[in-house]
């Protein structure tokens, strides 16, 4: 009887936990509430006042709090979501790795804040391909920057795909150039607002993961996904914007809608690497200028921010509070009219692993809702 009872309260501990994910994807199996602001759901001013640092990881999350099933607060407490455990009753994918060398690109042979002139560097690529891909058929796919869930998207996309609760998809999780922010090559990369590095994704990472694996992509913007977190998350949706043809579905946290662009780009060797000159604040355009003033593309966009996210302090007058800058984004996307879904987070940090771990299963079960691969 102790053993049964035990099994009891583990299965309890389980489903519990499942909840919390399946609340954050489940808008569009119910009819949504009248519709609030960003502010309504997350603080208007979260620098107000700081509050004690992340609570550890707890065996059952809090509850996720809506008032319009679009908008969510989570937090304080966390725990891992139940497909980030293996289980030994689904089908296991294989992962892929490679390097690609600087040397080979025709778009970033490499820069460094450090030294001047090309600085050579080694780039990481792990593709994931589930057990279920059938040779020669178009794979639904998901671009992670900064190799984003390297050691835990494989397990969730092994139980989920096998669950049906996501498509036969492959996962290429791509590292950045090295470095950070403004003059590295990773802030090149990601914090550049243009639709190079969208370009170098697609005519030299993609090419090499279909030589690597064997596996043929979809061209499918459907079927096509970005995901990353801060200035990742930035570039995971510049991608979308820049390449809509390529792209209609973005997960970001803690994205760096922020002005991170170098201005030393401005005397930038090489013509596609300078700003564009509509975009003087970096990634603040985007709900500045950009979402509000632009027609409305087909992309949906689930979009997180922490509670004391980076800068969160900052005056707007800085245009580097991560804070305002997400909710200003999901302000721009509700006013124009984009399937979206917006997760404040309390009691966290800036891409708080706490918060990923609990939340990416039901971002990406949302985020994929609807696919239907074209015959």
């Amino acid at each position: 009887m102790k053993t049964a009872r035990v099994s009891r309260v583990s299965a309890l501990l389980f489903f519990a936990n499942a909840i919390i994910s399946v609340a954050l994807f489940a808008a569009d199996q119910v009819a949504p509430a009248p519709a609030v602001t960003p502010t309504s759901t997350a603080p208007a001013d979260p620098a107000t006042k700081a509050k004690a640092p992340p609570s550890p990881v707890s065996k059952i999350a809090s509850p996720a709090r809506t008032k319009d099933n679009i908008e969510f607060v989570i937090g304080p407490d966390y725990a891992n979501a139940p497909e980030l455990t293996a289980r030994g009753d689904v089908p296991k994918g294989k992962v892929v790795e490679f390097t690609m060398n600087s040397e080979d690109s025709k778009i970033y042979p490499g820069i460094s804040k450090t030294q001047p002139g090309t600085v050579p560097y080694k780039r990481k690529v792990w593709v994931y391909v589930p057990s279920q891909y059938v040779a020669g058929t178009p794979a639904p796919v998901t671009i992670a920057q900064d190799n984003y869930g390297r050691d835990f998207l494989p397990t969730i996309l092994d139980n989920m795909i096998a669950d049906k609760r996501l498509p036969i998809m492959v996962a290429v999780m791509v590292a950045n150039g090295g470095g950070d922010a403004q003059g590295s090559e990773r802030g090149l990369e990601y914090d550049t607002v243009s639709g190079l590095y969208s370009d170098f994704i697609e005519t030299e990472v993609l090419p090499r993961a279909a030589k690597e694996t064997g596996v043929t992509f979809t061209t499918d913007p459907e079927g096509r996904a970005t995901l990353g977190g801060s200035s990742g998350a930035a570039a995971a949706f510049t991608m979308a914007w820049f390449h809509p043809e390529r792209y209609h579905r973005v997960i970001s946290y803690s994205g760096t809608f922020v002005n991170q662009q170098a201005p030393l780009n401005l005397g930038a060797p090489r013509e596609e690497w300078k700003y564009q000159p509509d975009s003087p604040r970096g990634a603040w355009e985007y709900h500045a200028k950009f979402i509000p003033e632009s027609e409305r593309k087909p992309i949906k966009i689930w979009l997180h921010v922490s509670e004391q996210d980076h800068r969160f302090n900052d005056p707007e007058s800085t245009y580097h509070n991560w804070v305002m800058a997400n909710n200003r984004m999901a302000a721009a996307l509700k006013a124009k009219g984009y399937t979206y879904r917006y997760v404040f987070s309390e009691a966290s940090r800036h891409t708080d692993s706490r918060v990923i771990r609990q939340t990416l299963p039901g971002a990406l079960e949302w985020l994929w809702q609807g696919y239907q691969p074209k015959s």
